[in-house]
């Protein structure tokens, strides 16, 4: 009797999945204490979704905090590997405050981070398996992707103080054009000074229609490097069976301080805000003194218990389907993404 047969909820059965999945790529579990010294947390707030932590001092008087973050534990415990790649997953619990009631709440989440001498199969692997891990949820999602490099230097041309930078990267975030073009009034612009970043932001959609878009705009704009480097992730895609379930949408940012190239979210139908999160943050790596590159992505299973009955029920026929060793002939068009 397979494992997922047994007495198991949703979420542990979409978990199973998602860490066969990854150790089926080659990654490995990796395993983390639930407590870390609160000093690397507090060195790296920013980082976190929310910059509350549950502290309290072990017998030997160290400050120690429930983990609120699983890529700074990887991070911080981790080696360099010049010339290898390090392939990790991980299903861990997660100490955070909830946007609701402001209480901390224990949620689950499951992920993978790669780490050493990265290149663009690589990258472009993680995002498939990002496209993958949102399938083994529920049919219906989108995989919003972005090039964090081109964005920065669209915003670059506008704003270089890094308080206008952190406002103008927010209203990009939020799509919000009539806020980026307040605040380049308020800091002398002249009218249509940032009219390139605005004209970014409203490409949206699938690569092979955006990207000659984004090509040309980023050539124009002396980031054609970048443009290529996006690019060449996205061919993953071409051809495969979630090729029209990925989206180019710069509004997938992320704190330039730690994350840079490629940025990616996850969205499921039926599930406000994003169910998957990830990107490169060769950034944290270079402030916590280590030289490797690395990209990663963590699904938030917690949010799952969003879907219905009826979607839970697709994932189960998907499941079914595979062990029988048939392909599943389900395929939900709805439009609610």
């Amino acid at each position: 009797m397979l494992i997922e047969d047994q007495v198991m909820d949703a979420q542990e059965k979409i978990g199973f999945r998602l860490r066969s999945l990854y150790s089926g790529y080659g990654y490995s579990r990796y395993k983390m204490s639930k407590f870390e010294e609160y000093d690397l947390y507090s060195r790296n707030k920013d980082f976190l979704f929310s910059d509350s932590v549950i502290t309290f001092t072990d017998t030997n008087g160290r400050l120690m905090a429930l983990k609120p973050d699983v890529t700074l534990s990887i991070v911080k415990n981790g080696k360099d590997t010049p010339g290898k790649v390090r392939k990790l997953y991980y299903h861990e619990n997660v100490y955070r405050v909830t946007g609701a009631s402001d209480g901390f709440r224990e949620q689950t989440q499951v992920g993978l981070e790669c780490t050493g001498a990265l290149d663009g199969s690589i990258i472009s692997e993680v995002l498939k398996l990002a496209a993958e891990s949102l399938k083994t949820c529920a049919e219906d999602f989108v995989l919003e992707i972005s090039h964090l490099g081109i964005l920065e230097a669209f915003v670059d041309a506008v704003a270089t103080d890094p308080r206008v930078k952190k406002q103008i990267l927010e209203c990009a975030g939020e799509k919000n054009l009539h806020g980026i073009s307040r605040i380049c009034r308020e800091i002398g612009l002249a009218e249509g000074a940032e009219a390139p970043l605005r004209q970014l932001l409203t490409l949206y959609g699938p690569p092979r229609t955006v990207m000659p878009k984004i090509r040309q705009l980023a050539s124009e704009n002396g980031v054609g490097d970048f443009a290529g480097e996006l690019g060449q992730a996205l061919t993953v895609f071409t051809g495969s069976e979630n090729e029209n379930k990925i989206r180019i949408d710069f509004s997938a940012t992320g704190d330039l301080k730690y994350y840079n190239g490629i940025a990616f979210k996850g969205f499921i139908s039926g599930i406000p805000g994003s169910v998957l999160s990830g990107g490169q943050y060769d950034a944290l790596m270079r402030k916590m003194g280590r030289k490797d590159r690395a990209i990663g992505f963590a699904v938030f299973l917690d949010m799952l218990e969003r879907l219905t009955e009826e979607e839970w029920g697709h994932v189960e026929y998907r499941a079914s389907q595979r062990k029988a060793g048939r392909k599943s002939v389900w395929h939900v068009c709805r439009s609610r993404v």
